[in-house]
């Protein structure tokens, strides 16, 4: 049992907390294995660097304006998009805004370009 005052520390490359299933927002989706608290680490968006746009590449405008993007090779690759998202990220790591419910779809915000999306 833990204390009720632990920190729950997830290393980087996991995805114990997570799960990819049929979603009813789009194809597969990723879904929470257990409850996420709000501010949780869910996991880092791992893969190559990304030389050209495609399926599952992540883009990120860095600090000084340099855009790297990602090519998706693990569980997070299956984020969907809300308008009303659940999750974010911190250059390549995610995080819950809110506590995610298990079996909850884990969804981030696409971007300005997905506004007229639900």
């Amino acid at each position: 049992m833990t204390p009720k005052n632990a920190t729950l520390t997830i290393p980087k490359n996991s995805t114990k907390l997570v799960y990819s299933a049929p979603s009813s927002i789009h194809g597969t989706g990723l879904f929470a294995k257990c409850l996420i608290a709000k501010g949780c680490y869910i996991g880092t968006y791992q893969g190559p660097t990304a030389k050209r746009n495609g399926q599952y590449v992540l883009w990120l405008t860095e600090e000084d304006g340099t855009i790297i993007g990602r090519c998706g090779r693990n569980l997070l690759r299956y984020l969907n998009h809300s308008s009303k998202p659940n999750a974010e990220f911190d250059g390549f790591d995610l995080y819950s805004l809110k506590n995610i419910k298990p079996n909850q779809e884990i969804t981030i915000h696409y971007g300005d370009d997905w506004q007229h999306i639900k």
